[in-house]
């Protein structure tokens, strides 16, 4: 299991973090868990096609997090040149609707994609990229999850559990992810959540929202829907977890000091390793090892 951060930033507009996005490489298979504004773009940085990509699974339906949906299906439809399967595309309702609302007839690329299976430049173009006509639109196959699904496929399986973040008006998952003895879990974007310890329990890697100086909350739904440090930090002890990675970083404490003091405090209740996640990270799923003085 290969894992890398795409974007580990928030809706906040920023040239070094980009929206929420993570890439998991399991032997031919490519696994996007979220694909926010800008997600995409470092997908590309990282060499990796939309056409390789083959299943993408949304925690929620913040646009920070989904954004960029519609660049991933339609790049990978029209390079794809009728070869590449449709993506399998996994998330909470109302996704199949948002869907069908984005690529379905009368929907919002209608006008594009009628031009592009219609008119002969494109056409063209479609047939020298070796593509057999008549050219079919994408139709991305969007299946809803509910809590407690298991979505299994070859020797891999993504179990989705429970998070806390704007509920009632968002669905929000987590998901856990297992591999040949290897457990990757990602939080999507949550406060504390009583069941999050379990689902967490004994990961090889954790990758967590961790959007706030603890004691900083701006209001108690705040503190309920977003993750502080220091709450991160005893979720992560409690749990096990052996690499614990901070995504979601705000401009409140992203800059040089400030870092550094939340790695120490953590470090102070979390006896695992610490990541202060960056865009196109590469996350190990053992102990980091030293590299050899020269």
């Amino acid at each position: 299991m290969r894992i890398r951060l795409l974007g580990t930033g928030t809706p906040t507009p920023s040239l070094r973090r980009q929206s929420s996005g993570y890439v998991i490489h399991i032997g031919a298979e490519v696994l996007v868990f979220d694909h926010g504004f800008g997600a995409h773009h470092r997908l590309l940085e990282l060499g990796v096609k939309a056409t390789d990509v083959t299943h993408l699974f949304f925690t929620h339906l913040h646009y920070d997090h989904c954004g960029d949906y519609g660049r991933m299906i339609l790049t990978r439809w029209d390079q794809g040149a009728g070869e590449v399967g449709d993506l399998q595309v996994f998330g909470p309702a109302p996704l199949a609707r948002m869907t069908e609302q984005l690529f379905g007839v009368g929907g919002v690329y209608e006008s594009d994609l009628v031009a592009r299976t219609s008119h002969g430049c494109s056409l063209g173009i479609y047939e020298a990229r070796g593509g057999m006509l008549p050219r079919a639109r994408p139709s991305p196959r969007a299946q809803e999850l509910k809590l407690g699904d298991i979505v299994k496929q070859g020797d891999w399986s993504v179990e989705v559990g429970d998070a806390r973040h704007f509920q009632p008006y968002l669905t929000t998952f987590a998901f856990r992810l297992k591999h040949q003895g290897v457990t990757f879990v990602y939080s999507g974007d949550s406060g504390p959540c009583p069941t999050m310890e379990e689902f967490a329990r004994g990961a090889d890697v954790l990758v967590h929202m961790c959007h706030y100086l603890s004691g900083t909350a701006l209001n108690e739904p705040f503190a309920e829907s977003c993750m502080g440090h220091m709450e991160l930090a005893r979720l992560a002890e409690a749990a096990k977890v052996q690499n614990l990675v901070l995504t979601h970083i705000t401009e409140q404490f992203d800059k040089p000091g400030v870092r550094e003091r939340v790695i120490g405090e953590m470090a102070r209740v979390y006896s695992g390793n610490l990541f202060f996640g960056e865009d196109l990270m590469e996350i190990p799923v053992t102990r980091p090892g030293l590299a050899k003085l020269m």
